[in-house]
């Protein structure tokens, strides 16, 4: 295992110095992640010949990430995904959020400025087989209007066995809601590849939940059989793609946790045949958000060498607690109280095959 670490440049306002850090196995596996967001800005792995190539969307620079980005690999926090009206209930406080998403007017990651715009502290775990990185901030009592001082551990780690790990930690001072999740937008044919939709998809769901017009849960646990989001069998995205509005898939599943590996569930299989590339995503969450990037010709991203990402080139597996937990008693708890510890874990394994 190799680490190495390199200036990137500062922050406005923010006194820690942006570092970006590359973390190399002897499988030929590459990923790099800054301390700004806990972004992962590349990841690159051999497919079946044992050609590299660069399989997440990004920039090569901080300024380009600073003038903004639909959280290519970032930390999504301190509530990823949405909450309805920004508000939530807790022993009869009622915490008010701001509601950052224009188009439906909620509250969605964590605010305008979540856990993706802090330079975030790191201190480096390296063992013979494993190098991790593991990224520290607190998180005040009301920061994004949230209650409880929150003090959070990310930890980002490569192995020799091609996995990447994503850990998250944090502990409060008073009762709050956490939801952390890793928002990287995956191509395994490359991302300057095109369309994701000749991808293989398996998701270990047999439910989802499904949301209204304004993407909030609807609190229903529907079947997937017989719908355009069964992915319970391999299928290539493009197949599904025509059965749901829109061709868009931005949907929370349901994990079954029948499959196990340890204290993992397996969550999805994602599988380019082109080139042989195989994504396998492990997790200790009872949910995964699979959104296909149907949004992303929304506006102009000009990514890694130039290359101008559009709608469907780049898929996320975000692996997470519900949309809209705090509100939907039923669903899994996010509630964290003092004394308590969040912790969650997820591994994105790479092969080929």
């Amino acid at each position: 295992m190799k680490l190495t670490s390199e200036s990137w440049g500062e922050v406005e306002g923010q006194s820690q110095p942006v570092k970006l850090f590359t973390l190399e196995n002897s499988q030929g596996m590459k990923v790099q992640v800054t301390n700004y967001g806990c972004i992962v800005t590349s990841i690159t792995t051999p497919d079946r010949d044992g050609q590299l190539a660069e399989v997440v969307l990004g920039y090569e620079s901080l300024e380009r990430y600073l003038e903004g980005h639909p959280f290519f690999g970032a930390i999504a926090g301190r509530y990823a995904n949405r909450i309805k009206d920004g508000r939530y209930e807790l022993d009869g406080e009622v915490f008010q959020l701001e509601t950052n998403e224009p188009p439906t007017a909620q509250h969605i990651h964590g605010g305008s400025k979540g856990f993706d715009k802090y330079v975030w502290d790191f201190a480096v775990e390296q063992q013979h087989e494993a190098v991790y990185l593991h990224f520290s901030r607190v998180s005040p009592d009301g920061e994004s209007g949230y209650g409880g001082t929150l003090h959070v551990t990310h930890t980002i780690g490569l192995d020799e066995h091609n996995q990447l790990h994503f850990n998250f930690k944090a502990t409060t001072d008073k009762p709050t809601v956490v939801n952390l999740v890793n928002h990287s937008y995956y191509n395994l044919g490359g991302h300057d590849s095109g369309l994701v939709d000749g991808h293989e998809l398996t998701l270990y769901a047999d439910f989802y939940t499904p949301v209204n017009e304004n993407m909030i849960p609807t609190g229903e646990i529907l079947v997937v059989k017989g719908t355009g989001l069964d992915f319970t069998l391999p299928v290539e995205i493009r197949d599904n793609k025509g059965k749901v509005p829109g061709g868009t898939f931005d949907h929370n599943f349901v994990i079954n946790q029948k499959r196990k590996l340890g204290e993992y569930a397996y969550a999805a299989e994602l599988y380019e045949p082109l080139t042989g590339r195989v994504m396998t995503v492990l997790t200790t969450q009872p949910g995964v958000q699979f959104y296909n990037g149907a949004k992303l010709s929304n506006k102009a991203w000009f990514g890694r060498n130039g290359y101008k990402y559009e709608s469907f080139d780049g898929l996320c597996l975000e692996t997470q607690h519900f949309p809209d937990s705090p509100n939907q008693p039923h669903f899994p708890n996010v509630r964290l109280n003092p004394g308590e510890v969040f912790e969650e874990k997820t591994i994105h394994r790479f092969s080929v095959k």
